[in-house]
């Protein structure tokens, strides 16, 4: 997949995304896999997996990671700030807007009623998300990945284990496992 995009179309992309995106760094992903991947096909859904991996295992808020490491893929270093720029600027107006003006709203029964509705939306699309990265998983038909993410679910949902420590276990696994296939097949 070696398409190009240009500095302009990837800016205004990143900033559409942004703009529509509620509900996080994982739903701003699944946003970017639909337009990259599945829509123009500049990036395979393998690249779509490693760099949300790596998104998600950088320190920082992961919808500025993901346009850093989309970008950077898309388009070089310039790319990556594009990226970024276009990531960031669409939630500093909204929030700069929506602060002066909380007041105002945050006890008006309309925008109450129509808060809990974007939350049931944004449920929806994070549990899409959710299930299409998971499917990846149980694609791969490699027991060790698919019980691995079993264990995470629950240490997680049940235990509160930490994502911090979730991603540290496994890229000690993922090192582990490297070198387990490599010299199994020296």
């Amino acid at each position: 997949m070696k398409k190009k995009i240009g500095y302009l179309k990837l800016f205004l992309t990143m900033m559409q995304i942004s703009a529509f995106t509620f509900g996080g760094g994982f739903v701003i992903i699944g946003m970017m896999q639909k337009k990259f991947c599945d829509e123009l096909h500049l990036i395979s859904e393998d690249e779509v997996l490693d760099m949300t991996a790596i998104a998600q295992s950088s320190p920082g808020a992961l919808a500025v990671n993901s346009a850093i490491i989309f970008g950077y893929r898309l388009a070089g270093i310039p790319g990556a700030l594009i990226s970024t720029l276009g990531t960031v600027i669409p939630p500093l107006v909204i929030i700069s807007l929506v602060s002066f003006i909380y007041d105002q709203i945050a006890d008006n029964e309309i925008v109450i009623v129509v808060m809990r509705f974007i939350r049931v939306g944004v449920a929806a699309v994070i549990c899409d998300v959710v299930i299409d990265l998971a499917s990846k998983v149980l694609e791969t038909k490699d027991i060790v990945l698919v019980v691995s993410m079993i264990l995470a679910f629950v240490a997680t949902f049940f235990f509160d284990v930490s994502a911090i420590t979730l991603v540290c276990i496994f890229i000690v696994f993922g090192i582990l496992r490297y070198f387990m296939d490599r010299r199994a097949q020296a």
